[in-house]
């Protein structure tokens, strides 16, 4: 095994085990893997395709299902971006499929309406009995033409993304988790003392409430949101339960990792209570030549051109090792297959 990376936050023997996620994105991560010949090529439209991969990630322990949304169309987009399911709605399907396993959906807060959003989310965590999580992330400028917003850019995204969040929280707070009595001999269907409004009126967003849907049997489902830059550590650590980010080495990715963890402690919260995700797209063989041999078969797909080779590459034990280091050494609470 090699060297482990100190941390300045390493924890102690109690720490929390390392979490894996499924990232189940049908058609994947690069241009060139709807051409395999085990891959159906409409994958990323195929639910048969989703469930088998939900139920594989079930039986094998996975914590939670991940699923990239992309909604804008644009240049160099990779194949399964053109033609792919909604991830809420997606998401909804197999939760009929599987029982334990979570169900992470990525929204676009350039692009969505909050109070739709928060909805769909509660009625997702509902139908899944207490299984749900929102990734609410900034997107291309360039798709919020789609969504009539083509008059806002770039410098509006993370503000929007302040102001969705807040709404979301407060949606999700609606209602104490005894407020609908449901007494048929009374006739008291609902505590109105216990019901709140959010009464929220920003730049981008005006939100009075309530909502519709009682309380998670979470308290409210969980929340994440995505990216590396400062502003993205600061409404990370205000709002969210955790993080999907990426850093290209694993001396990059503790960097990351200690930030965001000052950050927490200097707020007042716990590290031990927020989740640091980095997805990764391994390439396993049994032996390391197995792995090279799956690396050129896609490498070979693609002529004139090259795929990069992952962080995480080679025999399982070698990959094994990897994983444990980063983890080890602070980079990781969960780990996102792609």
């Amino acid at each position: 095994m090699k060297r482990k990376v100190k941390s300045p936050f390493r924890m102690s023997n109690k720490r929390k085990k390392l979490k894996l996620a499924a990232n189940i994105d049908g058609l994947g991560w690069n241009y060139v893997g709807w051409q395999h010949p085990d891959m159906p090529s409409d994958a990323s439209e195929n639910i048969d395709f989703y469930i088998q991969q939900a139920k594989l990630a079930e039986s094998a322990k996975f914590d939670t299902l991940f699923l990239v949304d992309v909604s804008h169309v644009g240049p160099g987009n990779i194949p399964h971006y053109l033609s792919m399911f909604e991830g809420v709605t997606i998401m909804s399907a197999l939760s009929m499929h599987t029982k334990t396993i979570g169900l992470s959906a990525t929204v676009s807060t350039s692009y969505a309406d909050p109070y739709s959003v928060a909805r769909q989310i509660l009625s997702l965590d509902k139908i899944s009995k207490g299984r749900a999580s929102l990734n609410a992330i900034t997107s291309n400028p360039g798709g919020m033409v789609n969504f009539s917003r083509g008059h806002l850019g770039k410098a509006d995204q993370y503000p929007m993304n302040k102001e969705f969040m807040e709404i979301v929280l407060g949606l999700w707070d609606t209602y104490e988790d005894d407020a609908f009595i449901r007494d048929k001999r009374s006739g008291i269907f609902l505590n109105p003392y216990k019901m709140h409004k959010v009464n929220y009126s920003g730049k981008y967003f005006s939100v009075e409430g309530p909502l519709n849907i009682s309380r998670s049997m979470q308290g409210r489902p969980v929340l994440y949101t995505a990216g590396t830059s400062y502003t993205f550590m600061e409404h990370a650590t205000s709002y969210t339960d955790g993080v999907f980010t990426h850093g290209s080495t694993l001396q990059e990715s503790v960097a990351i990792a200690h930030e965001l963890r000052r950050l927490l402690i200097e707020k007042g919260r716990r590290p031990d209570d927020f989740i640091i995700s980095q997805s990764q797209n391994p390439i396993v063989g049994r032996t390391e030549q197995e792995a090279r041999d799956k690396y050129l078969e896609l490498a070979n797909l693609l002529p004139n051109s090259s795929i990069p080779i992952p962080a995480f590459f080679g025999a399982a034990e070698k990959v094994a090792d990897q994983v444990q280091q980063w983890y080890e050494a602070g980079a990781i609470d969960m780990l996102i297959l792609r």
